[in-house]
C-alpha cells in the first residue's frame, strides 16, 4: 500500500520548515522528510537579517530568547588590516542547531507530520502526481512537492541538475565556540583561498564558519594543518582559534559547495533555499532567503489550483525576489580568498563606504 500526501517537502532546514509550519497552519495536509532526526548542526553563517523579523514574529516562528543584535559589519583582508562599516538593515545571530529545533516543533504543534531518519532515495513526476522511493524502501506519492534539500543532494543526481555536474573547489567548515568578541558585529576575514565568518549567537556563544579550498585541504592533509598554515596569516583568525574554548568534539565540514545557476523549479519540484541557489557568504543573508523562499513555496500552494498557475507564480516571484541577489552575490565572490582581491574590497570598504552599503544593499531584500 502507499501512502499518499497533499504536499511533501524534502528536506527540514529552513525552507523546507518554514513552508510545513504556514502549510499546516492553513489547513493544508503536509509531509516532510528530514535525514536527521532533531536537533542538530549545519554549516551556516548563522547571521540573519532582520527583513525576516516582522515575519517571524507575526507568524510565531522566533524562539523567545536574548539574541545578539548585530548592526557592524568588520572586513580584513588576508594580512588582517581592517575595516568596519554600519550595515543599514542590521540582523541577529541564533544557531540552526536552535531556530530549527524550534521551527521543527512549531510545526508538529500546527499539524505537520514531519519524518525523520529516512531520506528520498529517488523521485518521479507522471503527468499528475509524484512517486517518492525513501532509504527504508517505503513508497509514496505526493500532488505537490518542494525540494528543499539543500546545497548538494543524491536527488540532484537523480534529477540530472546541471551543476551538479560540476565539481566545486570549495568546503565549509563550522566551530562554536566562546571567545571575546563585539557582540554587536559580523566578522567577514579573508585568508588565501577562502574566507571565514564571525558571529555571536545565543547563549553567550560564537559562530565560526569558513569557506576553503578542497585542494588546500588534500595538500595540508587535516583541517587542523590547513587552518595553522593557511587560516593563522590572518592575525584576527589566529587569535580566534588561540584564544577560544571550541565547543564542539570535531568541526561539522560539508563539501562541494557550489554557487553555480540552479533553477528554481525542476521537473515539477518547487526548489527552496539552497536546492535553488546558494548565496555567497558575504550577503550573510542565505538563511533570510530560505525563509522566504519557504514562504514563497507556501503561499503558491495555498493560493493556487493547477499545477502551471503554481509553477508560474512561484517561478516569476523567485526571480523577482532572489535572482539579481544571486547573480551579485556570485560577482561578489570574486573579490574574497586572494591577497590582492582581499586588499582591494577592503580599501573600496574603507574609502568608498557608500558603494560597499550599496553592495550589502543589492544582496539583501526588504522587510516582509
Amino acid at each position: 500500500m502507499v501512502d499518499r500526501f497533499e504536499n511533501l517537502i524534502i528536506g527540514g532546514g529552513l525552507a523546507g520548515l518554514i513552508a510545513a509550519n504556514l502549510l499546516s497552519k492553513a489547513g493544508r495536509q503536509v509531509l516532510l522528510i528530514e535525514k536527521k532526526p532533531y536537533p542538530f548542526h549545519r554549516v551556516c553563517g548563522e547571521y540573519l537579517s532582520n527583513e525576516v523579523l516582522d515575519f517571524l514574529k507575526r507568524e510565531g516562528l522566533l524562539p523567545p530568547l536574548d539574541l545578539p543584535q548585530i548592526d557592524r559589519f568588520i572586513f580584513s583582508d588576508t594580512r588582517g588590516k581592517s575595516t568596519t562599516i554600519p550595515l543599514d538593515l542590521g540582523g541577529f545571530g541564533i544557531s540552526r542547531y536552535v531556530l530549527d529545533d524550534f521551527l521543527y516543533n512549531r510545526a508538529l504543534e500546527n499539524g505537520a507530520e514531519i519524518w525523520t531518519g529516512n531520506q528520498v532515495e529517488n523521485i518521479s513526476f507522471n503527468k499528475v502526481d509524484f512517486t517518492l522511493e525513501l532509504a527504508d524502501g517505503k513508497f509514496l506519492t505526493a500532488t505537490n512537492v518542494i525540494g528543499a534539500f539543500g546545497k548538494r543532494s543524491k536527488l540532484d543526481k537523480v534529477l540530472s541538475r546541471d551543476f551538479i555536474k560540476k565539481r566545486s573547489p570549495y568546503i565549509g567548515v563550522k566551530y562554536h565556540v566562546k571567545t571575546e568578541i563585539d557582540r554587536n558585529t559580523v566578522a567577514l576575514h579573508n585568508f588565501t583561498g577562502g574566507y571565514c565568518g564571525v558571529n555571536a549567537i545565543e547563549e553567550n556563544k560564537v559562530n565560526l564558519c569558513y569557506l576553503g579550498s578542497r585542494d588546500q585541504l588534500r595538500s595540508m592533509g587535516s583541517i587542523e594543518e590547513m587552518e595553522q598554515h593557511i587560516l593563522f596569516k590572518n592575525p584576527h583568525l589566529e587569535r580566534i582559534f588561540s584564544e577560544s574554548e571550541f565547543l564542539f568534539d570535531k568541526p561539522e565540514v560539508i563539501n562541494e559547495i557550489n554557487f553555480e545557476v540552479k533553477m528554481p523549479v525542476e521537473q515539477h519540484i518547487l526548489m527552496a533555499g539552497d536546492s535553488a541557489g546558494l548565496i555567497t557568504p558575504l550577503c550573510g543573508n542565505g538563511m533570510a532567503m530560505a525563509i522566504q523562499a519557504g514562504k514563497l513555496a507556501a503561499e503558491a500552494l495555498i493560493n493556487l489550483s493547477t499545477r502551471e498557475e503554481i509553477e508560474d507564480y512561484y517561478t516569476a516571484n523567485w526571480k523577482i525576489l532572489f535572482e539579481r541577489r544571486l547573480m551579485i552575490g556570485r560577482g561578489v565572490q570574486t573579490l574574497f580568498g586572494s591577497k590582492n582581491a582581499s586588499r582591494f574590497t577592503r580599501n573600496l570598504i574603507a574609502h568608498v563606504p557608500f558603494m560597499a552599503r550599496q553592495i550589502i544593499k543589492n544582496t539583501h531584500g526588504k522587510p516582509f
